[in-house]
C-alpha cells in the first residue's frame, strides 16, 4: 500500500507542476501579446499594500455578506494550508512524520483544524449557493448563467476533497498517537480520533497512506486540469489575481471608474494635433488591447457579480459584462498562437507574418485570427455590436469585479474604434455628434439659448446672474457656475438650474457663468468612442476656463451635472486644466452646515433618491443628497433596494440617452419600478439626465394609471429651495373673508 501511494503521488505530482508551470508560462506569454502600458507599476508599496488589503480583508467579496465570509476561508485556506500537503508528502515515507518546528506546535495545530474546518464549509457553503442559483432555475437572473459550469464544480469538489482528506488525516494522526481523550490540538476534529480509535494500528497506518495520496492526487490532479485549460479562469483567477489587483489602474487602490483613460497607440497616449501615421485608434484585434487588458480577461473568475448589477443584462440586453470578458478572453487564447508566431494584420488588413512563420500554426488558431472583434453572429464577430453599445458605463461592473477587472475601459476601446474608424454605431447618435460639433450641444441648439434660463429666472424672481468677465470681475467670483448643457437647454433641468441659482443667491455666494461660451464637456462623446470630438471640445473648454478664472483667487467651479462635473474634475487634467470642482449637492449641503441656507417650510411626502451613477459610483459622493433631504422638515426618506454603491442605473450614461433603447425592458422604467414599488411621493435625484429619464417614465406610468399623478421627480435643489423660501403670508383682507 506505502509503495503504491508513493508511485502514484510522485507520478501525478511530477505531471501536475509540469503541466501547471507550463501554462502559466503560456498566460504570460499570452498576455504579453498586448500592448505596451507603462502607467501600471508606479507607487509599487501602496500597490502592494492595496493587493494586500484586498486580499486579507476581501474588501469587495465582504458587501456579499455570507458569500464573501465563505470565500474568506477558502481563499485563505487555500495558501495557508499548503504545507499540509507537504506532511502528507513525508507521511507516505513515513506514517509518524510531522512538519519540522511547526509540526507539534500547538498554535499551527490549533490554525490547522480551524482553517481546515471552515474552508470545507465555506466551500460547502458556497457550492449549496450555487446550486440554488443555477441557470437552470433563475435563468437570467441567475449570476452564473454563461459561466463555464463544469470548471466551477470541479474547483469546488476539488476543495472540498482536499478539506476533507485534511481532517481526516488529522483525526488519523490523533488515533495514530493514541490519543484517548480529548485534547485542544484536536479541537474539531477529535470526534475523527475517538472513531478511528478503534481500528487496528496497521488499518490506521494503511488509510493515512491512502488519505495522504488521494489528498495529493485530488491536489495535482487539478494542477494536472488548470494545466491543460490556461484559460480557466476559474482555477487561475487564484493565482493571477494578485497581479491584476497589482497592476490595477489607479495607484491609490481605487476603482477604475471616474475618469477613462487617454487613448493610446503602442502604449503612448495619441497626440491629436499630429497623430503618427502608424497610430492606431482604438481596438479593433485583440492583440491592441494593453497586455493589462489580456490579464483581465484571463483573471476572470466568472462569478457574476459584475452581470447580476448590470442595469443592460436585468432589462434582457445581451450585453453581460462577465460573458463579454469571458469571451475576449476565449478569442486571446484560441488566437494566441497564431500571434505568438508572429502573425498580425496591419490596418489595411496586411499579413504582417510571412509563410514560413504561419506554417506551424493551428488551423483553428487562424481561422480565429479571421474572426472580426466586433461582428455579427452572422458575420462571425467575437462580440456583437449590440452588446457593444448596451452599455451605459454605469459602473457597477467596476465597482463590483472582486478581481479589479476595467470593464469600461475596454468597452469605450472597442467603442472608439468602431467610430473613429469604423463609423459604425447606433444612427441616432450620429444627430449628437454632429451638433456638438456644430453647436458645441447635442440638441444642436442656438449658442444664445444658453442665456434664456437667466432671462427666464430674472422674470421670475428679479435675480440677476452675472457672466463671468462681463458683469463681473473674477476676482469677486468664488464660484463659477458651469449650468451644462441640459441645465441651460432641456425645460426639465432649467428648473434645477434655476432653482440652484436661486439658492446661491439667497446664501449670499458671488458665484458667475460662462453663459455663451460654454460648450459641451464632451462627456457623451468620450463615451460613445468619439475621442477626437471630446479632445476638441476638452481643449476649448480648458481654454476658456483658464483664461475665465486667470484672476480668480481659485479655480473653482460647481457644476449641477454629474457628468459635466466628472469630466471638469477627472478628464480636463488629461488636457492640462486643473480645477477645484464640486458637485451642487455638496455646495448645498455646506452652506446649510454654515448656517447660510435653513430649510424651515415643510415638503410633507415619503420620498425616495436615486443615485447618478457618475455622481455616485464613480465620484463616491452619496451623502451629501441625503443629508440635504434629511434637513428638509416633513421629508420621510426610504432607500430602493439597489442604491449607493448598488444603484441602479437611469439609462443614460455611456451616450445612451442620445440611443433608443430597442431590446428588452426600457432601463429607466425597471428603476421606475423599483421606485414605484415603495409608493413614494416624490422621486428625487442629483442629475440632469437621470431627472429627464426618470421623468419620461414616470409620466408613462401616469398615462397607464399605475403612478400616482401628484407623484413627481425633482432634483434635491428644487426640494431644497421649497423648504427654504418663506411662504409668503396672506394678505390681511383675504385672511378676514376666510
Amino acid at each position: 500500500m506505502q509503495l503504491a501511494a508513493i508511485v502514484i503521488s510522485l507520478i501525478i505530482t511530477v505531471i501536475g507542476i509540469a503541466l501547471a508551470t507550463r501554462a502559466g508560462m503560456y498566460i504570460y506569454k499570452v498576455v504579453t501579446t498586448g500592448q505596451p502600458d507603462a502607467t501600471r507599476t508606479g507607487r509599487p508599496v501602496q500597490r502592494a499594500k492595496t493587493v494586500g488589503v484586498e486580499f486579507l480583508g476581501h474588501t469587495r467579496m465582504n458587501r456579499w455578506g455570507i458569500v464573501g465570509v465563505a470565500h474568506w476561508f477558502v481563499a485563505v485556506g487555500f495558501f495557508s494550508l499548503f504545507l499540509t500537503i507537504v506532511n502528507a508528502f513525508g507521511q507516505l515515507f513515513d506514517v509518524n512524520f510531522v512538519l519540522p518546528v511547526l509540526g507539534d506546535w500547538l498554535p499551527y495545530e490549533l490554525f490547522v483544524e480551524f482553517v481546515g474546518t471552515f474552508t470545507v464549509l465555506g466551500i460547502a457553503t458556497l457550492m449549496v449557493i450555487r446550486l440554488l442559483s443555477l441557470p437552470s432555475r433563475a435563468g437570467r437572473k441567475s449570476r452564473f448563467a454563461g459561466s463555464i459550469a463544469w470548471q466551477a464544480f470541479y474547483v469546488e469538489y476539488t476543495i472540498l476533497g482536499i478539506g476533507i482528506c485534511i481532517m481526516l488525516l488529522r483525526g488519523l494522526e490523533g488515533a495514530l498517537t493514541g490519543v484517548t481523550s480529548y485534547e485542544a490540538k484536536y479541537l474539531v476534529s477529535y470526534p475523527l480520533v475517538a472513531a478511528f480509535g478503534s481500528l487496528s494500528h496497521a488499518t490506521v497506518v494503511n488509510l493515512i497512506y491512502i488519505v495522504a495520496m488521494v489528498k495529493i492526487s485530488v491536489s495535482f490532479a487539478w494542477a494536472t486540469t488548470i494545466g491543460l485549460n490556461p484559460s480557466m479562469g476559474v482555477a487561475w483567477h487564484r493565482f493571477l489575481a494578485f497581479f491584476n489587483i497589482f497592476f490595477k489602474r489607479e495607484e491609490d487602490g481605487g476603482v477604475a471608474l471616474g475618469a477613462l483613460r487617454p487613448m493610446t497607440s503602442g502604449g503612448a497616449p495619441i497626440d491629436f494635433e499630429d497623430p503618427a501615421d502608424d497610430a492606431v485608434f482604438g481596438v479593433s484585434q485583440v492583440e491592441h488591447f494593453a497586455w493589462k487588458g489580456i490579464l483581465d480577461f484571463s483573471t476572470c473568475t466568472e462569478c457574476g457579480r459584475c452581470q447580476s448589477q448590470c442595469p443592460a443584462w436585468n432589462t434582457g440586453k445581451p450585453l453581460s459584462p462577465k460573458l463579454l470578458i469571458m469571451g475576449l478572453r476565449e478569442h486571446a487564447f484560441a488566437k494566441a498562437p497564431y500571434l505568438l508566431a508572429g502573425g498580425g494584420k496591419d490596418m489595411e488588413g496586411n499579413e504582417k507574418a510571412t509563410a514560413e512563420q504561419l506554417a506551424g500554426v493551428p488551423a483553428s488558431a487562424l481561422a480565429e485570427a479571421e474572426r472580426p472583434l466586433i461582428g455579427t453572429a452572422e458575420e462571425n464577430g467575437v462580440i456583437d455590436p449590440d452588446v457593444l453599445w448596451s452599455c451605459t458605463t454605469c459602473g457597477a461592473c467596476v465597482e463590483q469585479c472582486p478581481v479589479d477587472i476595467e470593464h469600461i475601459d475596454h468597452i469605450v476601446d472597442m467603442r472608439r474604434y468602431q467610430v473613429m474608424i469604423e463609423s459604425s454605431f447606433p444612427t441616432e447618435a450620429g444627430t449628437m455628434l454632429k451638433n456638438l460639433e456644430n453647436k458645441g450641444n447635442p440638441w444642436g441648439m442656438a449658442t444664445k439659448a444658453r442665456l434664456d434660463w437667466v432671462k427666464e429666472l430674472k422674470k421670475e424672481t428679479g435675480i440677476e446672474v452675472p457672466v463671468i468677465g462681463e458683469d463681473i470681475d473674477p476676482a469677486e467670483v468664488e464660484y463659477l457656475y458651469w449650468v451644462g448643457c441640459a441645465g441651460a437647454l432641456e425645460d426639465r433641468a432649467k428648473k434645477t438650474t434655476k432653482a440652484f441659482a436661486e439658492l446661491l443667491h439667497t446664501a449670499g455666494v458671488q458665484f458667475a457663468i460662462l453663459g455663451k461660451e460654454e460648450s459641451c464637456t464632451g462627456d457623451s462623446a468620450r463615451r460613445l468612442g468619439n475621442e477626437f470630438l471630446f479632445q476638441m471640445l476638452g481643449a476649448q473648454n480648458v481654454e476658456t476656463l483658464n483664461a475665465a478664472l486667470e484672476d480668480a483667487p481659485k479655480k473653482r467651479i460647481v457644476a449641477t451635472c454629474p457628468h459635466c462635473f466628472n469630466t471638469i474634475a477627472n478628464e480636463y487634467p488629461q488636457l492640462g486644466g486643473h480645477f477645484e470642482v464640486i458637485h451642487h449637492t455638496q455646495l448645498l449641503q455646506h452652506l446649510i452646515d454654515e448656517g447660510k441656507l435653513v430649510p424651515v417650510n415643510p415638503v410633507e411626502g415619503l420620498i425616495t433618491y436615486h443615485d447618478p451613477c457618475y455622481l455616485g459610483r464613480h465620484n463616491k459622493v452619496y451623502s451629501p443628497p441625503r443629508e440635504i433631504m434629511d434637513k428638509v422638515p416633513g421629508l420621510r426618506q426610504q432607500e430602493m433596494h439597489r442604491h449607493k454603491e448598488r444603484g441602479f442605473c437611469c439609462g443614460a450614461g455611456g451616450a445612451r440617452m442620445w440611443m433608443e433603447e430597442r431590446i428588452g425592458k426600457r432601463i429607466n422604467t425597471e428603476r421606475v419600478d423599483e421606485a414605484l414599488s415603495l409608493n413614494p411621493d416624490i422621486v428625487s435625484t442629483a442629475c440632469p439626465f437621470c431627472l429627464v429619464m426618470l421623468s419620461d417614465s414616470v409620466n408613462g406610468k401616469k398615462n397607464e394609471g399605475v403612478a400616482k399623478e401628484h407623484l413627481k421627480v425633482v432634483d434635491v435643489a428644487q426640494l431644497l429651495l421649497d423648504s427654504v423660501k418663506a411662504t409668503p403670508a396672506a394678505p390681511i383682507a383675504e385672511a378676514a373673508e376666510v
